[in-house]
């Protein structure tokens, strides 16, 4: 796998965990709106570590991914997922 392919899987992963990390603990404002009921943005986001936990998950994520793109363990060129050898 080239640098850039590792970089997109990596932005990919890191997105998609960022979505999985977001709503961890999550409260919402204690006191509604008295006239729509909606509570609005949580009181504390934490955004700052929900990016770093993200950071890291993703890359744990990513490195599981590589290791097993770069290992035989999983092969479409041989093995028992290799296409068929037609040439006689």
């Amino acid at each position: 796998m080239g640098w850039f392919t590792g970089l997109v899987l990596y932005v990919l992963i890191w997105w998609v965990t960022l979505f999985a990390v977001l709503p961890f603990g999550v409260r919402s404002a204690a006191d509604p709106d008295p006239h729509t009921g909606w509570r609005g943005a949580p009181e504390r986001p934490y955004l700052g570590r929900k990016i770093l936990a993200t950071t890291l998950i993703a890359a744990l994520i990513w490195g599981g991914c590589v290791a097993v793109i770069e290992s035989d363990w999983l092969s479409f060129r041989h093995g028992i997922l290799a296409m068929p050898n037609d040439t006689p």
